[in-house]
Parts: structure tokens; sequence; C-alpha cells
């Protein structure tokens, strides 16, 4: 199981396996580049904040050629954008053949911080998860492949780490006081995100253990690496 238990994994290994999985990423990727590819690699990245997406960014992709590796990170819809489907903004931002493209947080906010919130009702939100069910279908049949994570920290972590946002000056440019405000919702939120995964998953899940971010890390290379084979 991919997702095994972090228990049996020694982590100076498993960090060394991470490395040369990067490894691994990077030549597939020139091969993409030289040889030309008839596919591409959409990853999304969703969870909870202080889940660890930027660090996966980071710590996953920084290394990649830009010329064909790069990050989208969907942030609220401006007035335009809100003109629009709300799927339009997304599929804009979809990778073409040959590209890898890594989504901070996705179209998957459309039912979770929607929901939680009450923005729209319950019958949008099932509407919403056909649709979802139905986009990535057709993102896959255009050899689009999509590497589907949820990054699930939990709740003693996740106050772990915005609280040392807060209170450390290294690591204060991460802190959003709005972070702590939507903490409040974590039961609502958690309740959102089994509903999204238990709708819409056409295109399968990958459940990322998250509160180690060397174990996180390794999975997410793991993850890709595979979806370039």
């Amino acid at each position: 199981d991919i997702c095994g238990s972090i228990y049996r994994l020694n982590k100076e290994k498993t960090k060394a396996d991470t490395e040369l999985l990067k490894e691994s990423i990077a030549k597939k990727q020139q091969n993409m580049l030289i040889n030309g590819s008839k596919f591409s690699v959409l990853v999304i990245l969703q969870g909870m904040d202080a889940s660890g997406k930027d660090g996966i960014i980071r710590d996953v992709f920084s290394g990649l050629n830009p010329a064909t590796c790069s990050v989208f990170s969907f942030k609220k819809p401006s007035e335009e954008e809100m003109q629009h489907d709300y799927l339009c903004r997304i599929h804009q931002q979809v990778p073409p053949l040959g590209h890898i493209r890594v989504f901070n947080r996705s179209h998957y906010e459309e039912v979770l911080v929607q929901r939680v919130h009450k923005w729209v009702d319950e019958t949008t939100i099932e509407q919403r998860y056909h649709q979802i069910n139905s986009f990535e279908k057709y993102l896959t049949e255009n050899h689009i492949r999509i590497v589907k994570c949820m990054l699930h920290v939990s709740k003693e972590k996740q106050l772990e780490r915005l609280t040392e946002r807060e209170n450390d000056p290294k690591e204060h440019y991460k802190f959003n006081p709005s972070d702590m405000k939507e903490r409040a919702y974590w039961d609502e939120y958690m309740e959102s995100y089994q509903l999204a995964i238990d709708h819409c998953n056409e295109v399968p899940w990958h459940i990322i253990p998250s509160d180690h971010n060397w174990y996180k890390n390794y999975l997410i290379a793991q993850l890709v690496n595979k979806s370039m084979s």
C-alpha cells in the first residue's frame, strides 16, 4: 500500500528514497521534453491550512525544469472570474501535453469552502459533484493524468504549525489570521472533505498523511513518478 504505516519506515532511508524518486521524475520530465509527449500530468493538492501544500511544491517540484513544470495557486475568484462558470478558470490552467502542472487548491474549493460557509445550497453542491466527475473524466480522456491528493493533517499538528507561524519570526510570513478563523470550522470541513472524496472519485483520491513532512514528500514523489511511467 503506497500509504502504508509510517512506523514501518526508516526516516533517513525514506528521505534518501525521496531524492531518488525526484531524480527519476526529472529524467522522465527531460524525456517528455526531448521526445515529445502524448500526455501531461496534473497534480492536485487539497488540504486544510498548514497541511503542507507549499512545502510539497518547494521540496518535491522545485528541482524540475520550469520550462515544462509550473504551479498555479487558486485564490478567491476575481470579479471577472465570477462572471463565468466556476470551472472556467480551472480549465484555463490545465497543463498542455508534455507539461507538469501543480494545482495549489483547485475546483474542490467550490464544494468545500462553499459548503462549509453555506454560500450555496446542498442541491448546488450535489450538482457540482457530478460536474467535477464529468470534468475530470473529460481531462483523463484527453491524456491528462491526474494525481489527486488530499493532505490529511491532524487537528493537533495544524494548531502546532499555525502557532509556529504566528510566533516564529522566520515563519511569520506564512501567517494569516483567517487560518485560525477557518480552524473553528474543522468538523464541517472534515465532513465536506469526506463527501467530496465519496462523490468525486471517478479519478481516485490519494489520502496523504501529512503530520510528517518527510513521509508526505515521499508519498507525493512516489505518486508523481508512477504517473509519468
